[in-house]
């Protein structure tokens, strides 16, 4: 599926910094889009690697939604390929309930991705046709920096994955409280 190479570097920031071939593609986001994607091409049998920011399935759902959320369509439309709703689910799952649909459709598709891995470059050299898509893993005090090698990138982040606040006048004036629509939890 894929092969390591280590590369010795002397730079002080970085413990280590390795380059990994992928010989199909690397996803970026394990989220439903990343998922559905990767589920697709398992039963296919390509090879790929999923590479995830944050230290969970589906992080957004996780942690940027409200506690009482449910989902505003029905389930059908939000199922992902391939695994249906359980058939007790009611027609709009809650927000834990849609988390727990997506943990088991990653148990059930073997998707595991790489956690805590914040992709911070990717690009396309022209020379070789080969995507170069560097990250920085933190895992604990050790800093490792791989750079994944790949001929197909699927960008699966998530239309919300960056928090967005607007330039507005008079807000650096404003004394009250200021919180992010993805902070709100509960009201």
């Amino acid at each position: 599926m894929e092969t390591l190479f280590r590369l010795v570097d002397h730079d002080h920031n970085f413990l280590q910094r390795i380059c990994v071939l992928v010989t199909g593609p690397v996803i970026v986001g394990a989220g439903p889009s990343g998922l559905a994607t990767t589920a697709c091409l398992r039963e296919q049998g390509v090879p790929f690697v999923v590479l995830e920011r944050s230290e969970c399935i589906a992080s957004l759902w996780q942690k940027r939604t409200y506690d009482r959320l449910k989902l505003h369509l029905p389930r059908q439309f939000c199922q992902l390929p391939k695994l249906p709703f359980p058939e007790d689910s009611p027609e709009y799952p809650t927000k834990k309930q849609f988390i727990e649909y997506l943990e088991s459709y990653a148990r059930r598709f073997e998707i595991n991705p790489r956690f805590n891995e914040c992709v911070q470059s990717a690009r396309y050299d022209e020379t070789s046709g080969f995507w170069r898509v560097k990250t920085v893993s933190n895992s604990g005090s050790t800093k490792i920096e791989f750079e994944y090698i790949c001929r197909w990138l699927v960008v699966a982040t998530g239309e919300n994955a960056e928090c967005v606040v607007p330039e507005i006048d008079g807000l650096n004036v404003f004394s009250g409280e200021l919180l992010h629509a993805c902070n709100y939890k509960s009201g």
